[in-house]
């Protein structure tokens, strides 16, 4: 509902204009968007509010604020508790076609089925997700290489099993999280790297919840 009124505001605001007044704004407001747009694809992450006044061509930092009131009740950005932009759905949705067989062949029809952002798919909690990428090959059995970039998330209470990361003995790792008892160890998932049992300390940082690789 708050959302409602605040567009409601905004469109009343402009009601009286006249038509090529209206048809002006609405093309300045469109390419307002597709700046913050062009900045999130070129940089990959969303402008602050003196870029967006740079780029928008604003005298002040309060017509920046106001521009981003009205696209957050649109629901073209959203923002975290600290008031940074985030992105949403609008910034980058792909088809999602069906499925596709991984036994044996199989006749298939593309078919839209929905849309879907990668963020979407991946990250659950995104302020506390953060990506890092991999060094190392401990982890290829697990399907994890050099190379590759994980996210992961922090404040998520590892369960056995779960890929994590690690400071152990006071330095960081990625390995498989074992509990055995009272013992807890990690272990990697290649035959060429021993099982590590912290003899100081063991602090998990994140709990891994995906792994990109770009072919």
């Amino acid at each position: 509902m708050v959302v409602r009124q605040h567009i409601l505001l905004f469109y009343y605001k402009y009601l009286f204009l006249t038509g090529e007044q209206l048809f002006t704004m609405m093309i300045l407001m469109d390419n307002y968007k597709k700046q913050i747009i062009k900045f999130y694809c070129q940089k990959h992450t969303m402008p602050s509010y003196t870029e967006i006044m740079t780029f928008c061509n604003f005298a002040s930092r309060n017509s920046a604020y106001k521009l981003v009131k009205k696209w957050v009740a649109e629901g073209f950005v959203s923002q975290d508790q600290k008031g940074r932009l985030l992105p949403t759905g609008l910034f980058g949705n792909i088809k999602v076609l069906g499925t596709v067989e991984a036994g044996f062949p199989s006749p298939a029809e593309e078919e839209l089925v929905d849309t879907m952002t990668i963020d979407e798919y991946l990250i659950e909690n995104k302020e506390a997700t953060f990506i890092l990428k991999v060094t190392g090959d401990s982890m290829k059995d697990a399907g994890i290489v050099a190379g590759d970039i994980v996210l992961v998330e922090r404040g998520r209470t590892p369960r056995e099993g779960d890929i994590v990361i690690a400071e152990v003995d006071n330095n960081w790792t990625i390995k498989y999280f074992r509990k055995k008892g009272q013992q807890v160890y990690l272990e990697p998932a290649n035959k060429k790297y021993k099982t590590i049992i912290p003899s100081e300390s063991l602090n998990i940082a994140a709990v891994v919840r995906g792994v990109v690789r770009k072919y």
